[in-house]
């Protein structure tokens, strides 16, 4: 049996262990908020500390990248890693990513990074607007950002992030990064895995909507071939770079025929929780397939699938059941505005008889909770008729 441990202990944790069960996998978690290692499913039980659990752990994962630099190197240290704390590391960090993606030549917005006002300054001349600034570290969902649309507005901004920056108090010193904000067409997310032996897979790319900059609705569904293929020669040349083991989630914008890298995980990613009703393997079992070294599974589309995050919400009517395909996964989380408490598959046969599903779901759910889903739906279903 092989012992996995994974640095953090939220719903990507939880999933994970649900998915190791089968192939007898001991998955535990290190959580960071207590230090302790715990069970994913049953944070109560506790196995002791970091040291604990890394001596008892034959391989270590993580399920976020905003995991403390000292503690990464304190699994580096053990040679159990995967992926390695480099791509954890520039996961977590906007600086590090655009690097990245420089040195592999991988289209992406342009941008500036900003330390002080004279970045600022030098920024504002060398994109146009509109601009969105972005925290190096910690954004997520929305979060951490500035959007600037005129140069009337650019001294209340500047004030705004410098004080941010003062306040920070990130054991890695924090920063901006300017962005030129892109007139996309959609956008799209790829997941992909890589094995320790170099052997790599992808699923299909999904198309996700987003209400208050947190990600409601992803669909799997057929996709265009030469997009497909465009997005997985990125995944190859991102993971190969980066020697990367584990899955590896990249979020694009679709300008025309063009996929530019907005921004990767290395870890499984909301957008591919699709996976487990849609795919013969899902995204957590073929992290778990790869960190262990075990042949992965398919990642081919079996039946055309969306994901609908529950956010905010602790409930949700039973009738939601009633829909043929439909499956719910709760995070067993307290109940907060704006936090992921589970989420929703539904599929279909078709891709016609899925949009005809999401709109039955669109009637049930509590408008107030899921502003953007009955639009969502109709327009997805006008689309296919």
């Amino acid at each position: 049996m092989n012992k996995v441990l994974i640095l953090g202990a939220g719903q990507l944790a939880r999933m994970m262990e649900l998915a190791g069960t089968p192939l007898n996998l001991d998955v535990k978690a290190f959580d960071v908020r207590t230090d302790k290692v715990v069970s994913p499913i049953y944070p109560d039980r506790i196995y002791g500390d970091l040291k604990d659990g890394i001596t008892n752990a034959d391989v270590i994962t993580a399920e976020f990248e905003h995991v403390a630099h000292d503690v990464l190197a304190e699994c580096e240290l053990s040679n159990k890693l995967f992926p390695t704390s480099n791509a954890i590391k520039i996961g977590g960090d906007r600086r590090l990513e655009k690097a990245l993606l420089k040195s592999c030549n991988v289209s992406n917005a342009n941008h500036y990074f900003i330390n002080n006002k004279g970045d600022f300054d030098k920024a504002l001349k060398c994109l146009s607007l509109p601009i969105i600034f972005k925290t190096a570290l910690d954004g997520y969902d929305g979060k951490g950002q500035w959007r600037l649309k005129s140069t009337d507005d650019a001294d209340v901004i500047w004030q705004d992030m410098a004080d941010f920056l003062t306040a920070s108090q990130t054991s890695v010193e924090q920063g901006i990064v300017a962005e030129q904000m892109v007139p996309f067409d959609r956008e799209v997310s790829l997941v992909g895995v890589r094995r320790i032996n170099g052997d790599t897979a992808v699923y299909p790319l999904t198309e996700n909507h987003h209400t208050n900059g947190i990600l409601s609705v992803s669909v799997a569904a057929t996709v265009n071939s030469q997009l497909q293929q465009q997005a997985g020669a990125v995944f190859k040349a991102l993971a190969d770079k980066l020697n990367y083991v584990g899955v590896l989630a990249i979020e694009f914008f679709q300008v025309g025929e063009q996929l530019l890298v907005n921004e990767i995980a290395p870890r499984v990613h909301n957008s591919g929780h699709w996976t487990q009703q849609g795919a013969d393997t899902c995204q957590f079992e073929n992290h778990l397939r790869a960190i262990c070294d075990l042949p992965l599974g398919s990642t081919a589309l079996i039946r055309p699938t969306a994901m609908i995050n529950i956010i905010g919400e602790d409930s949700v009517p039973n009738e939601v059941l009633a829909i043929p395909s439909a499956t719910i996964h709760w995070y067993n989380k307290g109940k907060r505005v704006g936090r992921k408490m589970g989420h929703i598959n539904v599929s279909g046969d078709t891709e016609l008889q899925l949009a005809e599903h999401l709109q039955t779901l669109a009637k049930i759910l509590d408008k107030k909770a899921y502003p953007d889903l009955i639009d969502f739906a109709k327009n997805y279903l006008e689309k296919l008729s």
